[in-house]
């Protein structure tokens, strides 16, 4: 999973990266600090892979990891080349979905690029920014197709000249790509293949001043504001303080326990980020477990089984037999795989199998 961080320039995007991946991005009080994108990868917190290496006494544990990629600070413009974000939108069209940092907290010492702070119209200069790079993307493509769809020569040119032109004009009206419905799963899949920045889930990451964290941003009326944007599009939002996140990010687990306590919060805003980010974009994770090895693997929610199996490997799926499923709460409570076949604990599910998030797999196949 590959997630990109954007923002306005000084709304906590780097250092809200720095704090989840400890990468070190330079992060600073002015705007376009970052010039380059900067990626970090970040292993996905479970409870469970710890707990099933110990029962396996597995030599490695292998989490599933998010990728972050963060970029420069756009501006009103940015798609025209204003300010130094128009160079790196390209980087976000790669990623599976966008994290947008958005201010939620009042300091003179910090520096807006506007000059006050106001959540709806920062996420606006953002997503138009974001409008006006896919309808430069769609211009061009327009171009290119238009002389074999208008002689009628080609007919797949024809309908994807028709395809572009509706995309185009969903767009213009200032609507995202996202939330425009296509008939058919040909269409579906060739929106798709165009990667626009406007067709991809938006989580906003809702930056708070730390007093705003124990009640999640209740009190906050820029993060009511926030949160009532998301419901409108359909997005996600967690309520986050940057700052307090690069405090925790240097912390022992058990000082970690003594900090949260104090702030009245459970969970980390990585945490936070993570189940947001897999339930917008519909992922879950079975695990494996042996002695050589305890691991996660991410696959979409309603995934059988021999598609999961080719998350470790081609053949897995190419040869898939059976898979031998058990739930990962009960074969730590069976106390061995043994016992847990003994007491009918361990099912032989077939292909037509839809894998389950915590499900333990052992996969047999034959190529």
């Amino acid at each position: 999973m590959k997630l990109g961080i954007v923002g306005l320039p000084n709304v906590g995007k780097s250092t809200l990266f720095n704090s989840l991946t400890k990468a070190g991005a330079e992060s600073a009080n002015y705007p376009f600090c970052t010039i380059d994108p900067n990626i970090g990868i970040v292993a996905v917190p479970d409870d469970r892979l710890k707990l099933l290496g110990d029962f396996s006494r597995s030599k490695k544990v292998t989490p599933a990891v998010i990728e972050f990629v963060d970029i420069a600070g756009l501006v009103k413009g940015a798609s025209k080349g204003e300010g130094l974000g128009n160079q790196f939108l390209a980087n976000i069209r790669e990623c599976d979905a966008i994290v947008h940092v958005v201010r939620c907290f009042d300091d003179a010492n910090v520096i807006h690029v506007d000059g006050s702070v106001d959540p709806r119209r920062d996420i606006e200069t953002i997503n138009l920014e974001l409008l006006f790079a896919d309808l430069e993307v769609l211009d061009r493509r327009i171009a290119k197709t238009a002389r074999s769809a208008k002689s009628g020569a080609d007919r797949n040119a024809k309908r994807e000249y028709d395809l572009l032109k509706k995309i185009h004009a969903w767009l213009e009206d200032g609507n995202p790509c996202i939330t425009l419905e296509l008939d058919n799963e040909e269409d579906e899949a060739f929106r798709n293949s165009l990667d626009l920045l406007t067709d991809k889930p938006v989580i906003y990451a809702a930056n708070v001043a730390d007093e705003d964290l124990a009640d999640d941003g209740a009190s906050n009326d820029y993060v009511a504001a926030v949160r009532e944007i998301a419901k409108e599009s359909g997005s996600e939002v967690f309520v986050i303080s940057a700052e307090i996140e690069q405090e925790i990010s240097e912390l022992s687990d058990e000082e970690k326990a003594e900090f949260f306590a104090d702030l009245g919060i459970t969970k980390s805003g990585l945490e936070k980020l993570i189940a947001a980010s897999y339930h917008i974009l519909g992922l879950q994770s079975y695990l494996t477990t042996g002695e050589d090895e305890t691991r996660a693997w991410t696959i979409p929610i309603g995934c059988k089984a021999p598609k999961a199996a080719g998350k470790i490997h081609s053949d897995f799926e190419r040869g898939f037999i059976k898979a031998e499923v058990i739930n990962y709460r009960q074969l730590l409570d069976a106390g061995s795989y043994a016992a847990a076949r003994e007491k009918g604990l361990v099912r032989m599910e077939g292909k037509d199998y839809v894998v389950r998030d915590g499900d333990v797999i052992l996969f047999r196949f034959n190529v």
